[in-house]
């Protein structure tokens, strides 16, 4: 994103920095739009389906699909499992809010049968963890069922801190057609949800993947994402060692460590699943193609 950018002020003074300025912020949602619009006439698609949970990067990313799309173009569904009603609430409202289709089905029904049935018979050792991700592979299944049957998108809503710590279910809200906040920080997504008129109350909430009743974001990684951004930044973005790192930010070096493996342990979550390589064949699963196939890509 921001290719041709020059930098936040910061970056400029030689400090890595978010983009959070009015112009900034601006040009992101121009590019995220843009980016929305290019991705499903490409694909040939009539639209976008938007998982909405209440939080901000559900509500953010349905209200970019509709600036580039239209909210005749865009479903919401809301699919609780663990989600408190007040959640359930918010999801109805800012769709409503958005001009949106909204539909809504509680898959707390559906998990019970999968823990009763299936979890019990072929892994009974597992636990709360396990069964979050299930609810999340749930509302992925949901989510592109609707999608496949009206020529749909599905448009995930994982921002870039998520997707680097790995802190999203694989083949769950991990599996998406695209991610419009997928290279901004938690930090970014609070600042263009602001600027983009994202209700304050939503913005505010504290942040959860609603695996199970009462998860927080906060609790599972350990810290909060203002604490995590300025690590990822440094240690990703600029490469810098986790020491310095730690140095720089006067950040716990406990916090900063488990920033740094949270994203070398996270690699397959990010990556297109390996194959042998037989007969050098490995590595063209990632979507791309020969050239003498370039004309008829672009047909499609």
């Amino acid at each position: 994103m921001l290719s041709n950018h020059s930098g936040t002020e910061a970056e400029r003074e030689g400090e890595p920095g978010f983009l959070t300025d009015s112009d900034e912020l601006e040009a992101i949602r121009e590019e995220a739009v843009a980016f929305i619009k290019d991705t499903v006439t490409e694909a040939n698609a009539r639209g976008v389906v938007v998982g909405l949970s209440g939080g901000i990067d559900s509500t953010l990313t349905a209200n970019l699909a509709v600036q580039a799309l239209g909210s005749e173009r865009v479903l919401g569904l809301g699919l609780p499992a663990h989600t408190d009603a007040d959640n359930v609430q918010e999801a109805r409202t800012m769709a409503e809010g958005l001009g949106i289709e909204f539909r809504e089905v509680d898959l707390r029904p559906l998990l019970d049968v999968f823990e009763d049935h299936v979890a019990a018979a072929v892994a009974p050792s597992g636990g709360r963890r396990e069964i979050g991700n299930v609810a999340a592979r749930l509302r992925m299944c949901a989510l592109y069922y609707a999608a496949n049957a009206r020529s749909y998108l599905v448009c995930g809503t994982a921002n870039r801190s998520e997707l680097l710590l790995g802190y999203f279910t694989k083949y769950g809200d991990g599996g998406a057609d695209l991610f419009p906040l997928g290279d901004l920080y938690k930090t970014e997504v609070q600042a263009l949800a602001q600027h983009v008129g994202v209700p304050r109350r939503i913005i505010a909430k504290e942040p959860t993947a609603d695996l199970w009743a009462g998860q927080t974001d906060a609790e599972d990684l350990g810290a909060r994402y203002s604490d995590i951004d300025p690590v990822l930044r440094r240690v990703v973005d600029r490469s810098e060692r986790v020491e310095n790192a730690v140095e720089a930010l006067d950040v716990d070096p406990e916090t900063a460590e488990t920033v740094a493996e949270l994203y070398v342990g996270s690699l397959h979550k990010r990556a297109v699943p390996p194959t042998p390589g037989i007969d050098d064949r490995g590595g063209d699963g990632g979507g791309s193609h020969p050239l003498h196939l370039a004309a008829m890509a672009n047909g499609l």
